[in-house]
């Protein structure tokens, strides 16, 4: 999957409005969602790009079903 332009730099993609991170370099992460995300401007990026980072602020790490 490609990057969002917004976020090509970053791996770790939340989502706002649902408190979900979303992988970039996972395979399982569903494009369309991510796609979504970026252009809705409610996407975050974190500093420092990892996962606990973004668990520090509360993100939940996106499970596939």
């Amino acid at each position: 999957m490609s990057r969002p332009s917004r976020f090509e730099h970053y791996r770790f993609l939340g989502d706002k409005r649902t408190q979900v991170v979303y992988d970039l370099d996972d395979p399982s992460t569903p494009s369309a969602v991510v796609e979504e995300v970026a252009s809705s401007g409610n996407g975050a990026a974190f500093g420092p790009d990892t996962l606990a980072e973004a668990r520090n602020r509360n993100y939940k790490a996106y499970k596939p079903r």
